[in-house]
């Protein structure tokens, strides 16, 4: 299969020179957590930005200083295992589909699972392939705590629990973005200036303004914001079923349970494309 046959050739991006506002907004718009940069009045790629590069950069606003320059991409006529493969190599969920340095498509690694593992017959259980390092939290912790547990872990994904320790929610990254605000905030510094023996400018001070943006969150919890509906797998579900659920659902992560529905792990979309390289060896 050719990354021809899986890409999305609608392509939403943004252009250079361009500011975050845009970005986000656009972002926020199509539900999508990453955008390629063109540079202006062309089709020539200069990069790609991501939720996670505006969030680790709330006061920076220009796309250009935000953006990863010379992305990682393939071509339409690759096969798709060579997009899976550079996905894994460079731990990054998308990449550019270009012909010489004109942007033409992009495939992510939902575009793998939905369009290739989906398709396929990989009957190796998800135990697997899945993590068991389970990214969680109580979903009573307040949604501002939440996104720097996020932060602090680089996770893109958080399993909510409840009182009884059981799965309650899904929080992902697109839920932070949607419910977030850039505002600017203003610290002042009192800096002295005298020196001892100089009577006249002992006392005086000078006055630093810093001005930087912050992301805001509301007054919620996680259990306000996080999906409440929630599909999941079993150990033994097949890589190729696990697929199909994320394929019906549009979703990039499923929690696995056991047989006595406890969470033992977490499939993520580059957790099964993994299998795809295994089905190469």
């Amino acid at each position: 299969m050719l990354v021809k046959e899986i890409m999305s050739e609608n392509i939403h991006y943004v252009t250079v020179p361009g500011n975050r506002a845009t970005a986000l907004e656009l972002m926020r718009k199509k539900n999508v957590s990453g955008l390629p940069v063109v540079k202006k009045g062309t089709e020539e790629l200069v990069g790609i930005i991501t939720r996670s590069d505006l969030v680790e950069n709330p006061d920076e606003e220009q796309i250009a200083l935000i953006m990863t320059r010379n992305p990682v991409t393939v071509s339409p006529d690759d096969d798709v295992r060579v997009a899976a493969e550079r996905m894994l190599e460079n731990n990054i969920r998308r990449v550019p589909v270009v012909e010489g340095d004109r942007l033409v498509g992009i495939v992510t690694s939902y575009d793998l699972v939905a369009g290739a593992i989906a398709e396929m017959d990989i009957d190796e259980p998800v135990e697997n392939y899945m993590t068991r390092n389970i990214p969680t939290t109580w979903d009573r912790t307040p949604l501002n705590v939440a996104f720097e547990i996020m932060r602090y872990f680089r996770l893109k994904v958080l399993l909510a629990l409840n009182n009884s320790g059981k799965l309650s929610g899904v929080l992902t990254e697109t839920d932070f973005i949607n419910e977030s605000e850039v505002v600017s905030e203003s610290t002042v510094h009192n800096t002295s200036v005298g020196t001892e023996g100089d009577r006249w400018s002992w006392d005086s001070k000078n006055v630093l303004y810093v001005i930087k943006n912050q992301l805001k969150f509301p007054d919620k919890e996680v259990r306000d914001v996080a999906t409440t509906d929630i599909v999941t797998a079993t150990t033994s579900t097949t890589v190729t079923s696990c697929a199909e659920k994320m394929k019906r659902r549009k979703i990039e992560q499923i929690p696995i349970i056991d047989y006595e529905g406890d969470l033992v792990g977490l499939a993520r979309a580059n957790d099964l494309i993994n299998a795809l390289i295994d089905g190469n060896d």
